[in-house]
C-alpha cells in the first residue's frame, strides 16, 4: 500500500472543506489571544488552492500538488499563518520530490520536513504555544508508528491523534511567540489557533488516506 496523487488532491479538497467548516471556530480562538483573522485567512487561502487544483497537469505527482499549495498559501494568506504553512507545504514537497507514490517512510519524511519548515520560519519550539506544538508530536508519533511497522494510514492516524492532543495541550501554557505572548498569563486557558488548524489539516490527511485505501480495496474486490 502506498499513497499517490489521488490521495494528495483528496487531502487538499478535504482540507478546504474542514477549514471552511471550522472557520468561525478558528476566528474565535484567534480573537481570544491574537488578531482574530486566522480562520478567515486560512479559508481564503484554501479557497484559492481549490481554484488551482484542477489546473494541475495530468502527470502531476504528490510533490507537484504540495508545491502548488505552498505557493498559493504564501501568496494569498496574510498574517503569520500564510508563510508558516506555506513553508511547511514547500518543504514537504521537497522531501517527496518526484516520487509518484509515498510509502510509510516517505510520509514520515514529508511530515518531518513540513514541521522543520514551520520551525525554520517561525523560530518556535515545543511549549511556545504555536503550531509547532501540534506538528512536533505528530512527527514523533508518525516516526514511532513507522518503527512499529504500521502502514501509511496508521502512520497518518497516529500523527493526527498526536496533533490533536498537542493542540489541546497548548491551553494551559503561556505563549512565548506571536501576539499571544503579549498577554502573558492571560493566554492561559486558550488554545492556540495555529495548532488547532494544523491538527485539522493532519486529521484531513488521515481521513482521506483511509477513505482512498478503502475505495481501492473495494474496487479490487479485496
Amino acid at each position: 500500500m502506498s499513497l499517490g496523487i489521488t490521495w494528495v488532491t483528496d487531502w487538499i479538497r478535504q482540507s478546504a472543506r474542514v477549514v471552511s467548516e471550522h472557520r468561525v471556530e478558528l476566528i474565535t480562538l484567534d480573537r481570544e489571544i491574537g488578531d482574530g483573522d486566522h480562520g478567515e485567512n486560512l479559508d481564503r487561502g484554501f479557497t484559492a488552492v481549490l481554484a488551482k487544483l484542477d489546473d494541475l497537469p495530468p502527470d502531476s505527482v504528490p510533490g507537484d500538488a504540495l508545491k502548488m499549495v505552498a505557493t498559493t498559501l504564501i501568496s494569498t494568506v496574510g498574517g503569520a499563518s500564510g508563510p508558516l504553512l506555506g513553508t511547511a507545504y514547500l518543504k514537504a514537497a521537497g522531501a517527496v520530490g518526484k516520487e509518484p507514490e509515498l510509502d510509510g517512510a516517505a510520509i514520515v519524511a514529508m511530515l518531518t520536513a513540513a514541521r522543520d519548515g514551520v520551525v525554520l520560519r517561525g523560530k518556535a519550539v515545543v511549549g511556545d504555544k504555536t503550531m509547532v506544538d501540534a506538528w512536533t508530536p505528530a512527527v514523533d508519533a508518525a516516526a514511532a508508528a513507522l518503527a512499529d511497522g504500521k502502514n501509511e494510514v496508521e502512520i497518518l492516524e497516529a500523527a493526527a491523534d498526536a496533533a490533536a492532543e498537542g493542540a489541546k495541550l497548548t491551553e494551559p501554557i503561556v505563549a512565548r511567540k506571536g501576539r499571544a505572548s503579549y498577554l502573558g498569563e492571560r493566554a492561559i486557558g486558550h488554545r492556540d489557533p495555529g495548532s488547532q488548524s494544523s491538527a485539522l489539516l493532519l486529521r484531513a490527511a488521515a481521513d482521506t488516506a483511509a477513505a482512498d485505501v478503502a475505495r481501492t480495496a473495494e474496487g479490487s474486490g479485496a
